[in-house]
């Protein structure tokens, strides 16, 4: 079968599951990953053709994404800030908003002096994409993470050993920390934000597939992990360091207030490329 009369099938039989462009989009993802053709090269090559033992395979990703299971955790990997990550279901699979949150970081520190040491904590790493992004483009940084999971651990070390980064990985429970054991010019944390009220509002493919321990925390206490780390954040942030989040976009007022509240100066809130309130940053 032409590769292009294929391609017509397979987003007809996920017309039930997801819009045409997204399923165009998986389909083009795959294609990439497993027979290294782009969208060019189709268009450029109508002749193309599938065999028996492809459409097979093929078949296989079909029935998987009829299931909405994420297309990155059937390929394994994801691209973020411009580099590969291996994913499965040990980790979040990173959102374009944390690019965003990425590059403010990575904007605001720029000209430093790349003389100077910039010592760097990611709280809740999950895969390492914000570790190892930062670790990549900031060549004075020294980056440091931490995750509550062993298995998203050892995804994050995988991606930074793939990535040709130095990160230093520690196994921690934020919530029982009363202090790190370093002091920090810059924390992020992209740390659990999304209240059960608000489950509704959730993808399948996300509820039923992505981590529960990093997504959800409860109703009546949804800025636990933001407290716990602004808190560590006022006794490890050096003078003028920074702290950077990525936050619920239904709660930037609160966060607004927390952070001030807790005497972080020049509080920063941002929205996101969907107009959502996402990142914050203070400074101490």
């Amino acid at each position: 079968m032409k590769i292009k009369q294929y391609r017509t099938y397979f987003i007809q039989e996920l017309s039930s599951f997801y819009d045409a462009y997204e399923a165009e989009s998986f389909f083009y993802l795959i294609l990439e990953d497993r027979h290294k053709l782009r969208q060019i090269d189709l268009a450029l090559n109508h002749g193309l053709n599938f065999s028996e033992t492809h459409i097979a395979t093929w078949s296989v990703f079909l029935d998987q994404l009829k299931k909405e299971v994420p297309v990155q955790y059937l390929l394994g990997k994801t691209n973020f800030y411009g580099l590969d990550f291996e994913v499965n279901e040990n980790v979040l699979i990173p959102r374009p908003e944390t690019e965003e949150l990425v590059e403010w970081i990575i904007n605001e520190n720029a000209n430093t002096d790349k003389s100077k040491k910039l010592k760097i904590l990611d709280i809740g790493t999950g895969s390492g994409c914000i570790a190892v992004s930062l670790a990549k483009n900031l060549p004075n940084a020294e980056v440091y993470a931490i995750d509550v999971s062993k298995k998203a651990l050892e995804t994050a070390k995988k991606n930074a050993v793939n990535n040709n980064v130095e990160v230093t990985f520690m196994f921690q429970d934020i919530l029982e920390l009363e202090a790190l054991k370093y002091n920090f010019d810059i924390i992020v944390s992209n740390p659990p934000y999304v209240r059960n009220l608000e489950k509704a509002e959730i993808k399948k493919n996300v509820l039923e597939y992505e981590p529960h321990l990093a997504l959800f925390v409860d109703d009546h206490d949804a800025l636990i992990f933001y407290k716990k780390i602004a808190s560590l954040a006022q006794k490890n942030l050096l003078k003028n360091g920074q702290l950077f989040f990525e936050i619920n976009q239904y709660l930037g007022q609160e966060m607004t207030d927390l952070l001030e509240n807790m005497n972080f100066s020049n509080v920063e809130l941002r929205k996101d490329i969907y107009d959502n309130d996402r990142m914050i940053k203070g400074t101490i």
